[in-house]
């Protein structure tokens, strides 16, 4: 069983966010550098942003299909960042975690590292009954993912490795305001093919509930 050290910065703005892993993940991999050796440091931040929209590195920006006066209208904001995968959205009531690790000392590559992520949010959400799954030619979390028309993401992945240390992460929709999804194809995929668990559920959920419940998944697994 794994032994992350969990960081919950609350809500917290996205760039400094961003900023803070940056600074993270320099020093780790500085350290590898100098010592020549993988290290068992690691941090997993827990956090939930103010509405912003994050397009990775391969994305397509006709994705976002808001342009920047409409952005301020709705009071979010938009960056490109150096993650994989296209545009997805943060916001209140969306649980993002971003663990910076080092993957050689878990002695695990880069898709088996995702793979478990993904594994470790479909036994989170399987606490709510939710049966969660892979789509074929998609990260993520979805339900029925083998459904033509009800396939509906309810996790984004998207991950940056420098030296086998990861950032970046997950992002699970649990109260999301889905009403920001109009406003881009998420992953590319119609905003339609979104959902979270209080949708699916019909009621609010506990953000705290699930952090606990996540925590333990993703040390079970890994």
């Amino acid at each position: 069983m794994a032994n992350f050290n969990y960081k919950d910065l609350g809500l917290k703005d996205y760039k400094d966010c961003w900023d803070y892993q940056e600074a993270r993940l320099t020093e780790i991999t500085d350290e590898k550098r100098s010592t020549k050796q993988a290290t068992s440091r690691n941090e997993f931040i827990l956090v939930e942003h103010p509405h912003v929209y994050t397009l990775g590195k391969s994305g397509d920006e006709k994705n976002l299909l808001a342009n920047a006066d409409f952005l301020k209208k709705i009071d979010a904001t938009y960056y490109k960042i150096n993650r994989g995968g296209d545009i997805t959205y943060h916001g209140p009531g969306q649980l993002v975690g971003y663990p910076i690790i080092d993957l050689e000392y878990y002695k695990i590559g880069v898709r088996e590292y995702i793979e478990k992520m993904e594994d470790a949010i479909i036994a989170t959400i399987a606490e709510y009954g939710l049966e969660g799954g892979r789509k074929e030619g998609a990260t993520g979390v979805w339900l029925q993912p083998d459904h033509k028309v009800r396939a509906r993401k309810i996790c984004a992945i998207g991950v940056r490795v420098s030296r086998y240390v990861t950032m970046h992460g997950f992002a699970l929709n649990v109260n999301t305001d889905m009403r920001y999804y109009n406003y881009i194809n998420p992953c590319g995929f119609a905003s339609s093919a979104v959902t979270s668990i209080q949708q699916e559920l019909g009621k609010e959920i506990s953000m705290e509930e699930v952090k606990e419940i996540a925590k333990v998944k993703f040390n079970q697994i890994y």
